[in-house]
C-alpha cells in the first residue's frame, strides 16, 4: 500500500514497483489507509509506504497506530527531510526504513525486497538509507590496515594533481566519501563539486545530464539546460557507478576528455572545459573491458590513477575503531545520546563478514543506538547478528580481543616479544590518531625521526 496524495508520484512508484511484480493500492489520506487494512485487499498487503508529507507532523503517529493494527507489517516512511531526529523517531514508532526523496528506484526496491523477504535474519542487515552527512577530510577514514592506508596513501597523493582517477571497490567500502575527501584537498577545492550516481539516472536521461541540451533537442526539452560537465568547468565531477554507462554515452565522454570540447545534444557547436573527474566502480573495470561491455580508451583516461579501497572483511582489526568512531557521530544526532561498546559486542561484530562493508556497520549501529535503553550496547543489541553467527561463546575468541587493545600473552600463556607488543602499539597509535604522525610521536612520547626508525625497524607500512 502506498500513503500517498500527489498523483504524478504515485504513478510512478507503482510503475517502478510494478517492474518487479508488485501490485500497489494507493490511499490518498491517512483515514482511508487504516480503513483499507480491514478489506480483503488490505489484508493481502506485504508493506506499507507512507509518504510523510500526508499526515505531516503525525507521520510517526499513523505509524505507531498502522503498526499497532497489523505489527508484521514493515512500514517505510519516503520523506524530504534528511534530518536524523525523524529518522530516529520514525524507527521507534515502528518504522523498517527511512528514505529520503528523490529516492532512486534501485534503492527503493532494496528496501523493498530488505523488509519482505522472508530469509531474514541477513536481510534485516540491508544497509539504512544514509542519516549523517559525510565528513570531508582524510582523517575522517578510519582504519589501520596496511592495504587500507596505502589506498589512503595512494588518494592524498594523486588528489594533489589534477588528473582523472578511479576508486575501485565492493559497494559500500567508503568510495564517494574518498573521492570528496580528494576533492577537498585537491588545488580545485574551492571550484565546483557535482556527484552523479550513474546508476540512479535514467539511462535515457544520462547523457543530457552530463552533456546538457539545447530547447527542442528531443521531446520535452523546453529549455537549455548546462550538463555536468559544463558546470564543473574547472572543478571535480564524480561519476559514481561509472560502469553502468552505457556504450553510447561512454564514447561522447572519450571524445569529449580526448579533445576537452563539450557539445550539449541538440548543439552544432561546442565548450571548451577543464574539468577532472574522480569515477568509482562497484566491479573491476579491466574485467569489464575485457567482456566488451566498457571502452578500453576511456577506461584507461578516467584510471590515470587506480586505487582499490578493500572490503571490510580483510580488515576485521579496524572494526573496533570503526565502530567507536561511528558511535561517536551517531551520539551527536538530535534524539540519541553517546554509547560506549562492550568488548563481546566487538567480538560479535568482528565476526561478521559485512557484505555491505562500511557502510552497513555504520547503518548496524544506527539502528542498534536508536533501540538502545542502556549507555552500553552489548552483543544482546544485535540479535540478527547473534542468530546468524551462534552465541557469542561460538564466536571464534580471537575476535574478543581483536584491536580492543594490545595482547600481552600468547596462546600458552607465556608473554609475547617486547618487539611484537611495540609494533602493536604504535598500529593503535595510527589509528586511533587516524594516522596524524606529529600527534602520534606526542602521544607516544617520542620524536618523529624515532618514531619513523622504529616504523622502518618494525616493517610497518603506515602509508601516511
Amino acid at each position: 500500500m502506498l500513503i500517498d496524495d500527489e498523483p504524478a508520484q504515485s504513478r510512478l512508484i507503482t510503475a517502478i514497483a510494478a517492474r518487479e511484480g508488485w501490485r500497489t493500492v494507493v490511499a490518498g489520506d491517512a483515514e482511508t489507509a487504516i480503513a483499507m487494512l480491514g478489506t480483503r485487499e488490505g489484508m493481502q498487503l506485504s508493506a506499507i509506504l507512507l509518504d510523510q508529507w500526508v499526515p505531516g507532523d503525525d507521520a510517526c503517529t499513523l505509524i505507531a497506530e498502522l503498526k499497532e493494527r497489523r505489527p508484521a507489517l514493515p512500514i517505510l516512511m519516503l520523506t524530504t527531510s534528511a534530518s536524523p531526529l525523524l529518522a530516529v523517531e520514525a524507527m521507534r514508532a515502528g518504522a523498517s526504513d527511512y528514505l529520503v526523496k528523490p529516492v532512486s528506484p534501485d534503492r527503493l526496491m532494496e528496501a523493498l525486497r530488505a523488509v519482505t523477504t522472508r530469509e531474514a535474519p541477513r536481510d534485516e542487515l540491508a544497509p539504512l538509507t544514509e542519516k549523517m552527512s559525510a565528513t570531508l577530510d582524510f582523517d575522517a577514514m578510519i582504519g589501520t590496515a596496511p592495504t587500507f592506508r596505502t589506498a589512503l596513501a595512494q588518494a592524498a597523493k594523486a588528489a594533489r594533481g589534477h588528473g582523472h582517477a578511479l576508486i575501485q571497490g565492493e559497494s559500500g567500502t567508503g568510495k564517494e566519501m574518498l573521492m570528496r575527501a580528494m576533492h577537498a584537498a585537491s588545488p580545485r577545492a574551492k571550484e565546483n563539486l557535482r556527484i552523479i550516481n550513474v546508476a540512479s539516472v535514467p539511462p535515457n536521461s544520462i547523457e543530457s545530464v552530463l552533456f546538457g541540451h539545447e530547447p527542442n533537442a528531443f521531446p520535452g526539452a523546453f529549455d537549455r539546460q548546462i550538463g555536468a560537465l559544463q558546470h564543473c568547468d574547472g572543478g571535480t565531477l564524480v561519476l559514481d557507478e561509472v560502469d553502468r554507462l552505457n556504450m553510447a554515452v561512454q564514447t561522447r565522454l572519450r571524445d569529449a576528455l580526448e579533445t576537452g570540447i563539450v557539445r550539449p545534444v541538440g548543439a552544432s557547436h561546442g565548450f571548451r572545459v577543464d574539468v577532472r573527474i574522480l569515477s568509482a566502480a562497484n566491479s573491476n573495470l579491466s574485467q569489464i573491458v575485457e567482456g566488451g561491455l566498457f571502452d578500453e580508451i576511456l577506461a584507461e583516461l578516467l584510471g590515470a590513477t587506480r586505487i582499490k579501497l578493500p572490503p571490510l572483511r580483510e580488515r576485521t582489526g579496524d572494526i573496533p575503531a570503526l565502530t567507536r568512531h561511528f558511535l561517536q557521530r551517531i551520539g551527536e544526532q538530535p534524539g540519541l545520546t553517546h554509547l560506549s561498546v562492550s568488548d563481546g559486542a566487538l567480538g560479535l561484530l568482528g565476526a561478521f563478514d559485512w557484505p555491505g562493508n562500511v557502510r552497513q556497520l555504520q547503518s548496524v549501529l544506527f539502528r542498534a543506538a536508536v533501540y538502545c535503553e542502556g549507555d552500553t550496547l552489548t552483543a544482546d543489541s544485535f540479535p540478527q547478528l547473534s542468530e546468524l553467527l551462534g552465541e557469542l561463546e561460538a564466536c571464534d575468541s580471537s575476535h574478543l580481543h581483536e584491536g580492543v587493545g594490545v595482547m600481552l600473552y600468547t596462546e600458552d600463556g607465556n608473554l609475547r616479544p617486547l618487539e611484537d607488543i611495540e609494533a602493536d602499539v604504535i598500529r593503535l597509535a595510527i589509528g586511533h590518531y587516524r594516522g596524524r604522525m606529529t600527534e602520534v610521536a606526542r602521544r607516544l612520547g617520542i620524536g618523529r625521526s624515532t618514531l619513523y626508525r622504529k616504523l622502518s625497524d618494525l616493517g610497518i607500512d603506515n602509508a601516511a
